[in-house]
């Protein structure tokens, strides 16, 4: 039986560093990855299947047979399907898909109990850390893995104590209109921050400009994912073995409970037992609550880290309000990614509403994505009119969105169904339950702002759908093995330890106790950078 000092079960946002920072102190880490270590050609640039719209198929996994979830509705779901809350399954997970937007939290994000109080039914909770806890990590990710954009704009935060180690990327014109709507109303501006190369940056070239950023891979390799950054340094330490297209069943225990490994299953129906002295779970919110739920012990017989019944609760993920735009003139000249001007007006301080949320002008939308979502609702989907529309319209609209932060509900959940398995015979993820009211409240607010904001800039004709109750997650999933300090209402510890094991730790999304009004990667690879450094001065 091979042992490890430390396995890694994930090679995602939170995994590649963990598994970074345990090699470069000299630990012999194995990192596990279910999905495959993608080419740029294998990613594939289909306009119809993409990560980005996958209702057709997608480029950057999990594969669509063989990985099924089921759903409170009855339904059993592909990854592609909609309801399914997917994050890529890949070396570097979602992060050799994303956008790479590199928002650091807000202080109060770690408070929202505190600020706004709990509404009935909700789950809503501080963290037991704060923005100054985390603030080094954020920089040490900004300069280590490479973020572009203006640290001076960021009045939503306190100062800086170092800047970006680059400038923002170029404005395309429609950021331009969008920003000086943002001047005419008095709302902050904000320049994107990116994990985008904008000029070249640890030995990879800048960024092109494409028009194909989110939902694909770089064809130049300026998109900073943790498969061309963290996951390289650990495999250049000759400490780290990386092992994809493999399945970690269960963990491994010994009889008085501890953790003493995992069960590997290989795509050739291959099974082996690896042990190691820590293990570090890195799955995103789903796939590592669905972990701990399918390893059952005597001591912990409803899953490890669940006998207080938290593990699968507390889903989150991002609803995302906004509203397009119809102008006069052409908006769109090319230039991705897209997305470079952003407000922070409405995050906080909003009279009668819980938190808020950040609204921006969105990458390039393809065109199969235009017809799809962003038409008007008095436009017929088929026919001559909507042919003249798409013809006449797509370069003259704006869309502008962003996440809104999402008040838990204890009922959305993740819990394992075993009564359907996937290809290796491991009882699926189920999901259930919604996300509370005051979040549905919240994003409806948001998207009134960014019809002020388009009617600011110009816009001839607005439109965007109000939001409704359900179940978030998705590539933004969070909550379901969140921080605290009581074992009661939480999972893991201010460390990421999960709570009764010494050797046990999260290093995902999944801590989140909120998940801010923001895209969370930063805050995930900053959280796994400080758990895997606490590891490594606790050893």
């Amino acid at each position: 039986m091979t042992h490890y000092d430390a396995i890694v079960v994930g090679a995602g946002a939170g995994g590649g560093v963990a598994a970074a920072i345990l090699a470069e102190a000299g630990k012999k880490v194995l990192l596990i990855e279910r999905g495959r270590n993608l080419t740029f050609e294998s990613i594939g640039r289909d306009h119809l299947r993409n990560q980005r719209l996958s209702h057709y198929g997608h480029n950057a996994g999990p594969d669509i047979d063989g990985n099924p979830r089921t759903h409170a509705d009855g339904r059993t779901i592909r990854p592609h399907e909609g309801g399914y809350q997917n994050n890529a399954a890949a070396v570097g997970s979602g992060t050799v898909v994303y956008a790479g937007q590199a928002w650091r939290f807000m202080p109060q994000d770690f408070q929202m109990a505190s600020l706004y109080g709990v509404p009935e039914g909700s789950s809503l909770a501080d963290w037991c850390i704060s923005y100054e806890d985390v603030e080094p990590y954020y920089e040490k990710i900004e300069w280590e893995m490479g973020v572009c954009g203006d640290h001076s704009q960021m009045p939503h935060l306190p100062d800086y104590q170092k800047p970006y180690p680059m400038p923002a990327l170029t404005l395309p014109l429609k950021s331009g209109v969008m920003q000086n709507a943002l001047e005419s109303l008095d709302w902050h501006s904000v320049r994107v921050p990116r994990l985008i190369n904008s000029v070249p940056y640890l030995d990879r070239p800048a960024c092109t400009n494409c028009q194909h950023c989110v939902g694909f891979a770089c064809p130049v390799d300026a998109k900073n994912g943790t498969q061309n950054t963290m996951i390289p340094r650990a495999l250049a330490t000759g400490n780290c073995t990386l092992q994809a297209e493999t399945m970690v069943s269960e963990l491994l225990t010994s009889e008085s409970g501890k953790v003493t490994g995992v069960k590997l299953l290989t795509e050739d129906g291959q099974s082996e037992d690896v042990t190691a002295d820590v293990v570090v779970l890195s799955c995103g919110a789903v796939e590592t609550a669905r972990l701990l739920l399918n390893s059952k012990t005597k001591q912990e017989p409803n899953g490890i880290g669940n006998n207080s019944d938290q593990v699968g609760r507390h889903l989150q993920g991002h609803y995302y309000p906004g509203a397009v735009g119809l102008f006069d003139d052409v908006m769109y000249d090319g230039v991705g990614p897209g997305a470079s001007v952003a407000t922070t007006q409405f995050n906080h301080d909003n009279d009668g509403i819980i938190g808020g949320g950040m609204l921006c002008d969105e990458d390039i939308v393809l065109p199969i994505i235009f017809w799809k979502r962003n038409l008007p609702s008095d436009l017929p989907k088929w026919g001559q009119a909507n042919k003249d529309f798409m013809r006449d319209n797509y370069r003259r609209v704006i869309d502008v969105k962003g996440p809104v932060h999402e008040i838990p509900h204890p009922d959305g959940r993740v819990t394992v169904n075993p009564n359907v398995t996937d290809k290796w015979g491991v009882p699926v993820a189920h999901l259930s339950g919604t996300t509370h009211p005051e979040t549905v409240r919240t994003a409806n607010f948001m998207r009134d702002r960014a019809f002020e904001w388009q009617k600011a800039a110009g816009a001839t004709k607005i439109w965007g759908a109000e939001q409704e109750l359900r179940l978030s997650g998705g590539q933004h999933q969070a909550g379901t093995t969140r921080m605290g300090d009581d074992p009661a209402t939480s999972v893991v510890d201010k460390w990421s330890k999960v709570h009764g094991h010494d050797n046990l730790f999260v290093a995902d999304g999944s801590v989140h106790v909120t998940n801010g009004g923001f895209n969370p990667v930063l805050t995930i690879m900053a959280l796994s950078w400080r758990t895997a450094e606490n590891i490594v001065d606790s050893w």
